[in-house]
């Protein structure tokens, strides 16, 4: 049985700083074009990893942009 090949990884960037603990802030719903630097083209909300933030930051990112998208500030998707 031959080897299946994997698929090759996508280059994350390393050595990232938390902006919300440099800039000592807090991520608010109303700021949608500081949380927009934490969504994706089509609208995820991207990952630590990607970002760099730290965990505690990043589940108040992730809440926020909940919010942001309940009141119609940011979009669910992006458009097509």
């Amino acid at each position: 049985m031959p080897k299946q090949k994997s698929k090759p990884r996508r280059k994350v960037p390393t050595n990232l700083k938390c902006y919300f603990c440099e800039n000592k802030k807090t991520p608010n719903y109303l700021e949608t074009d500081e949380l927009k630097r934490f969504v994706t083209e089509r609208g995820k909300i991207a990952s630590r990893e990607y970002t760099g933030t730290c965990s505690k930051h990043q589940k108040q990112v992730a809440q926020a942009v909940k919010r942001a998208r309940h009141l119609a500030l940011l979009p669910f998707k992006a458009s097509v």
